[in-house]
């Protein structure tokens, strides 16, 4: 069963348990196709004769943001099986100087995997954001405050999935650390000014 399979009450209730297996990650994801989903809603919303010459456009977009639920879905998967490799690499032995060794690449592999899930989940978000900003002068007014909440849910998820990504900065090798830390700040710079400049559209439309 994929993860979306679960109702959402299954998933409340796995994820507030003491399973830390659905967690951050997890979340951040979801929070992510929720966005997703309001951008779609709000682009199929923005069709029919009053938006005759918007409807191609509008449609293309509302795919491209259900696609983006799939993608999102994808990850959430990879952030918990990510999760799952960083903890087989905690339990591996280290009675001797070649297990100890062994231990702490396993390590810094696994961190570097679990940093490069979340860090692809803001690159993801990033795509739709932008594209949800292009349209926030566009969209049916009645809907726009929904385009709003879409804009909010993925900066949201931008934020968290760099959280999860920050605590794997600590067991990776420096290079590494150094490209992912640089790579994340950016995304998380842009994510902000897209929230920003989008809501301020949002709120004149109001």
């Amino acid at each position: 069963m994929r993860v979306y399979d679960q109702s959402i009450r299954e998933f409340l209730f796995e994820a507030s348990s003491e399973s830390p297996v659905p967690g951050g990650g997890s979340i951040a994801a979801l929070a992510a196709a929720l966005g997703a989903s309001m951008g779609s809603m709000t682009a199929q919303l923005t069709t029919g004769a009053k938006f005759h010459d918007k409807e191609a456009a509008m449609l293309e977009n509302a795919d491209l943001f259900r696609q983006a639920i799939v993608e999102f879905e994808s990850l959430q998967e990879k952030d918990m099986a990510s999760f799952n490799g960083f903890m087989k690499a905690l339990k591996l032995p280290a009675s001797t100087p070649a297990e100890k060794e062994a231990r702490s690449l396993a390590i810094r592999e696994a961190s570097a995997y679990a940093a490069a899930v979340p860090l692809e989940l803001m690159e993801a978000c990033l795509a739709v954001m932008r594209r949800l900003a292009e349209l926030a002068p566009a969209v049916n007014k009645n809907v726009v405050s929904d385009l709003g909440i879409a804009v909010l849910m993925l900066e949201a998820a931008v934020q968290s999935a760099w959280i999860t990504v920050e605590i794997n900065l600590n067991t990776m090798s420096g290079d590494s650390r150094n490209v992912y830390r640089d790579k994340g700040t950016l995304l998380l710079r842009e994510s902000e000014e897209i929230k920003r400049d989008a809501l301020a559209q949002v709120r004149e439309r109001i």
